[in-house]
Order: C-alpha cells, then sequence, then structure tokens
C-alpha cells in the first residue's frame, strides 16, 4: 500500500545489500523498541498490504512470519490468509484501540521510492498514511513506522507495484521479520536475565 510518512526527522535508512542489514536493522529497531515500549500497554505490529501484488505483498509475509510470536501483550495483525489492506484498515485499526487501548503500534508497509532508494528499508517515530500514493484517504497508523523501498515512484503506481520482484519483497521480509524477532526476544528473555 503506498504512504505518505508522518513522523519525525530523521528516520534510518538500511540498504539490504549493505554488509550486515540484520545487524543494522535489529540494532535500530530495538532502540526505538526499548525507548517507546515502556509508556505503553503491550504492542500491536500492523503489517499493512495485500497479497495481490508482488510490490504491495511485504506487510502480509512479514505477518506470516511473525503470526506465531508469543509474548505478552504482543500482537501481530495482517497476513497472508488476512490481510490488513485499503479496505479494511479503517475498521481494523478501530478494532486495535478497542481490544487492545494504549498499545504500541508498529505499522509496517511497502513503498514506492526514489531509483536509488530501492532496497532499502526505513525506521522511525511516527506515523505512515497508507494509500496516499495511489489517492485513497485512509487513517495515519503507528507509533513506530518500518517500510520497504520496493520499486520507484512516478507513474503508474499500481503497474509498478505489480511488476515488483518477489526475491526483493522476501529478502526485505526475511531481514524485518528476523530483526523483529530477535530484538524482542533482546528486550524480554536477554533482558530479564541481565536485571
Amino acid at each position: 500500500m503506498l504512504f505518505q510518512q508522518k513522523q519525525n526527522p530523521s528516520p534510518t535508512y538500511i540498504n539490504i545489500n549493505s554488509p550486515y542489514p540484520f545487524k543494522e536493522f535489529s540494532d535500530a529497531f530495538y532502540q526505538y523498541f526499548a525507548k517507546k515500549i515502556p509508556l505503553y500497554n503491550g504492542a500491536v505490529i500492523l503489517c499493512i498490504g495485500t497479497d495481490r501484488a508482488t510490490g504491495d505483498s511485504l506487510g502480509p509475509l512479514i505477518g506470516y512470519k511473525l503470526r506465531h510470536l508469543s509474548y505478552p501483550n504482543i500482537y501481530v495483525y495482517g497476513t497472508l490468509e488476512h490481510p490488513v489492506h485499503a479496505k479494511n484498515l479503517g475498521e481494523t485499526v478501530e478494532m486495535i484501540h478497542e481490544k487492545h487501548p494504549n498499545a504500541l503500534v508498529i505499522a509496517i508497509d511497502a513503498c514506492l521510492g526514489k531509483m536509488d532508494h530501492i532496497g532499502y528499508i526505513t525506521l522511525g517515530e511516527g506515523s505512515i498514511k497508507p494509500g496516499a500514493g495511489v489517492q485513497k484517504n485512509l487513517p495515519p497508523v503507528g507509533d513506530i513506522f518500518i517500510t520497504g523501498i520496493v520499486n520507484f515512484s512516478g507513474f503508474m503506481e499500481m503497474l509498478i507495484l505489480q511488476n515488483t520482484r518477489l526475491s526483493l519483497v522476501m529478502q526485505m521480509a526475511d531481514i524485518i521479520s528476523s530483526g523483529i524477532k530477535y530484538s524482542l526476544w533482546r528486550y524480554y528473555q536477554l533482558g530479564k536475565k541481565l536485571s
């Protein structure tokens, strides 16, 4: 789902073709998560997108890979089986606010960007506005955002999304899902042993 970011300045950019993208992503995500989570009552990982367009499947693939997380008060929405997309995002966000009041919302989505930023993951504090790139008026979501720049923007966005390489999307999904799993383990398991 194409979006427009609404966040605090200086998001972190990670090139998935750099020597250690997993470490870079894990370290960055852990810093954002550890800083924010004490202020909230649990966390919701909201993976936005659809499996009907390769370029927009980043969110559902990550949700699929994270669906069996078993930490207290950590919830995942948006999987290959039950995607969260333009048609159900509004009601999903309402349900999250009702079921998980004061939860930290981590919004994950694919996006289009500059040609030289394809293959970059961005993350930071603040929300994203899904659907902005395809002229859809959807609510901004997220306290922390993670996006994968899967292709270039400019014209015929839906066609570009449908002709995005699955290998790129899958590589991003692996780094992001593994990085989130590792960061949660580091925070909840390793943190308890050290304290």
